[in-house]
């Protein structure tokens, strides 16, 4: 897919003040997955309240819901019209539908039985939450409600696009959240009861996981209780509750550097993961037949399992998630 590439000195105005990017770091061009993935959900990984406000304080740990899905659930789809302060804010909702596991996401249907833990992830630089659908679907099959957002000035369609707009994107997922949740006590809604308000999570690629970080940095939502950083890095420093992340990285992206991944890790003193994939770039392991896509997939959902449904068992199998010779290596301080 055609991209638009944006120069070094753009990336550093955009980020210089968020992560310490320098005139040596590399081209910013945005590499989002080429294409939406085709339709289909493939295995999982074997599967064994009220909404605090943005400041109220997450030092205590919420109980957990009552377990993770043991088998992958079918998925229902939505589009959700979203905005704040006149940024509009289209979501598309992946969540676990009753029926079949397998096949296409269904448009509308029935929401599986239980509540389900939130998490919002974020699309990158001329990205769409379409091209991340691989990732979207088979976390919604896994027991997750994951909403992701188009941004106003960083998508795909963005006219004009503006770079710089990464900035107010935290807030937007900030509203999301709020939005979403909002629908578990709303009548009529088909998310209605199904909501663990009490466990939020974000998750992002490229800018979408510098967004991510934003989250917990700054104006720091203290609902969001996880985060996974894919191919990005830090948008100033993390604050309040320690709150556990996962960093994804390839160690040959062009993009965004190794090093500011790994930068970004040795930063923080909170429960830390990191998984590289050796030999790769900016994203191509996000495709679902591309090497080291299985090792990301599980790694993703057993961090989310364990840091959202309190899973044991999905925290003791991070290490042979995201370890495979020539392919991926897995490292964490938790």
């Amino acid at each position: 897919m055609p991209v638009r590439p944006l120069t070094r000195l753009a990336l550093c105005l955009t980020l210089a003040a968020l992560s310490g990017c320098t005139a040596t770091d590399p081209q910013w061009h945005p590499d989002p997955v080429a294409a939406p993935a085709p339709s289909g959900t493939a295995a999982v990984a074997p599967l064994a309240s009220t909404a605090p406000s943005p400041s109220a304080s997450a030092s205590a740990s919420p109980p957990a819901p009552a377990g993770a899905p043991r088998a992958a659930l079918a998925v229902g789809v939505r589009t959700l019209k979203f905005s704040r302060g006149g940024r509009s804010l289209p979501t598309t909702v992946w969540y676990p539908a009753t029926g079949r596991a397998g096949g296409s996401p269904k448009a509308n249907a029935p929401v599986a039985p239980g509540r389900f833990p939130l998490v919002v992830f974020s699309h990158g630089l001329h990205g769409l939450p379409a091209y991340y659908e691989q990732i979207t679907r088979r976390l919604a099959a896994a027991g997750f409600v994951v909403a992701a957002p188009t941004f106003p000035s960083t998508n795909r369609d963005a006219d004009p696009f503006n770079a710089g707009d990464m900035g107010n994107q935290p807030a937007d997922v900030s509203e999301v959240i709020t939005r979403v949740l909002k629908l578990d006590t709303t009548s009529g809604d088909g998310l209605r009861g199904h909501l663990d308000a009490a466990h939020v999570a974000v998750g992002g690629h490229s800018a979408g996981g510098f967004t991510s970080a934003g989250v917990l940095a700054n104006k720091r939502d203290t609902r969001v209780r996880a985060a996974i950083v894919i191919a990005g890095g830090s948008m100033g420093a993390f604050k309040g509750a320690r709150t556990p992340v996962l960093f994804v990285h390839g160690d040959k992206d062009p993009t965004v550097t190794y090093q500011t991944g790994r930068n970004a890790y040795t930063g923080t003193s909170w429960p830390k993961g990191f998984l590289t994939l050796l030999g790769q770039g900016h994203g191509e392991y996000l495709g679902p037949s591309a090497k080291g896509f299985d090792q990301v997939m599980k790694t993703m959902t057993d961090f989310l399992r364990w840091t959202m449904y309190s899973d044991a068992a999905a925290r003791s199998r991070l290490s042979g998630d995201g370890t495979k010779s020539g392919v991926s290596k897995f490292e964490a301080r938790w």
